[in-house]
């Protein structure tokens, strides 16, 4: 991805708004809480005037006027640059064209999942599976609002995006917890046996000393040292 002079994506969504008419920081922040920008760009008045200076020093951004209205504190008016305007379309591109890395809480937990015992585990994204059902209906409700209201789809896109996400992780929680449950995910009988031993007061240390001898030939691969083991009793 392109090194960005302003990298925060709230410049993003500033640079944006101005494309279509000069405006004063706070109607930025009305324009995007309005359209519900927030859900999915992290949205706070302070970060957006720093933003806002940021972009002016790097001369993505000028402002024209400032204006006062009635006993008001004066407002600074801002219009995009022509240099901001190749930043915004090059940068909209970019996200749009190109898949990034994006390091997850969930997949940080998944890849350190042994470190609970499989039915704990197992309960937890059923849990999981609950919220994100929760959080489905909510966002759906919220869409199909905007719908009755002849809101275009082009305006909710990101909300139709964030469900699809949404649903694709509570399925595969869902069965990821069933495999577990059902031991039909593989390795789990052995992942579940170094939890019987250290319930038998065998220590994490017996086990890597000898694995094999305790958990059978699956246990050769801890004697490579398996990522996301078990803690230490």
């Amino acid at each position: 991805m392109t090194r960005r002079r302003v990298p925060n994506p709230l410049a993003l969504a500033v640079l944006g708004c101005l494309t279509e008419r000069p405006m004063h920081p706070y109607e930025i922040s009305q324009t995007l809480r309005s359209r519900g920008k927030e859900g999915s760009i992290k949205l706070n008045y302070g970060s957006l005037y720093s933003v806002v200076e940021s972009l002016t020093k790097h001369g993505l951004v000028a402002a024209t006027k400032t204006v006062r209205e009635g006993r008001r504190p004066e407002r600074t008016i801002y219009e995009i640059t022509a240099a901001g305007m190749d930043e915004y379309e090059d940068w909209l591109a970019e996200l749009l064209s190109t898949p990034t890395r994006e390091y997850t809480s969930l997949e940080a937990g998944l890849s350190l999942i042994a470190g609970l015992p499989p039915d704990e585990a197992a309960r937890l994204l059923e849990l999981r599976v609950g919220r994100l059902q929760m959080e489905i209906r909510s966002v759906d409700g919220t869409n199909a609002a905007a719908r009755e209201m002849g809101v275009p789809e082009i305006f909710i896109v990101e909300s139709v995006f964030r469900v699809a996400m949404l649903t694709a992780e509570a399925d595969f929680a869902r069965r990821l917890a069933a495999d577990i449950r059902s031991g039909d995910l593989a390795g789990t009988a052995t992942w579940r046996r170094l939890y019987e031993l250290r319930a038998e007061g065998v220590s994490m240390e017996e086990i890597f000393a000898d694995p094999v001898t305790y958990l059978g030939e699956e246990g050769r691969v801890l004697q490579q040292g398996a990522p996301g083991g078990p803690p230490e009793a």
